[in-house]
């Protein structure tokens, strides 16, 4: 291999992981709520490059900074790429067995809370990255059982609105879920609005639903139909013909 062909293959991977890294804000989204398991799903739109670092808060976002006594939990992809559609099931992070489908979950210490918890109402979470759990630079999706606002956990400042990365859903939601299309769209990025629109999320509301498991089936999009090799060809003697009709005719 020559050394310029080295160099553009260099280069290429470069551009490659660059822009796996590069998110923004609504590239992944919550796709369920577990209060009474303490837990959530969310998909990824994008793929993700491994050991790529997440992190989750269920403290108040005012704008600027986050209120203390919650949580923050940190996430780690893992040595292995996540292919863009796939579904992520994070389980019971109030207990030492907190774990993620994929990847690596774990508490990051900061106010010294041990309010892992999660409620049925007026409670927001925040998926985002950033230099530390506290110094979010890229908020990606956010679900709340109430309102965003200053009281509850606000979009200010976040680059979130509610149907776009954020979605509201009601208070005493223990159990909510989305159950939309998850496939049949041309571009995975068609499913956003869908996912963010708390209409198309079933509210189980108030019951005992700790062991639900929730649909952690991939998102998928309808593949593009490959021209047929012999209309193709047809198309092309026709065009053909044409052009030397004109000739003639010239």
């Amino acid at each position: 291999m020559s050394i310029l062909k080295r160099s553009i293959l260099a280069l290429a991977t470069t551009v490659v992981a660059l822009n796996a890294n590069a998110l923004s804000a609504g590239d992944l989204a919550f796709t369920a709520y577990n209060a009474d398991e303490d837990g959530w799903s969310l998909v990824t739109f994008v793929d993700l490059a491994a050991n790529t670092q997440f992190y989750f808060s269920d403290n108040e976002w005012n704008g600027s900074t986050f209120n203390t006594g919650e949580s923050y939990h940190g996430w780690n992809t893992g040595g292995n790429a996540i292919t863009a559609g796939t579904v992520i099931r994070f389980s019971k992070i109030d207990t030492t067995g907190l774990s993620a489908s994929l990847g690596t979950l774990s508490r990051v210490s900061v106010s010294g809370s041990t309010n892992y918890g999660m409620s049925a109402d007026n409670e927001t979470v925040y998926l985002y990255q950033g230099s530390s759990a506290t110094a979010p630079t890229t908020f990606l999706a956010a679900v709340s059982t109430g309102a965003f606002s200053s009281e509850q956990g606000s979009l200010s400042n976040t680059g979130l609105s509610i149907g776009a990365g954020a979605v509201k859903l009601g208070n005493g939601s223990d159990y909510t879920e989305y159950t939309g299309p998850r496939n049949g769209l041309a571009n995975l990025a068609d499913y956003k609005a869908l996912v963010s629109d708390a209409a198309n999320w079933t509210d189980r509301g108030n019951g005992s639903y700790a062991a639900l498991v929730p649909d952690t089936t991939a998102f998928s999009v309808t593949a593009v139909p490959e021209p047929d090799a012999a209309a193709m060809v047809v198309a092309g003697l026709g065009l053909l013909g044409f052009m030397g009709r004109r000739r003639l005719a010239r």
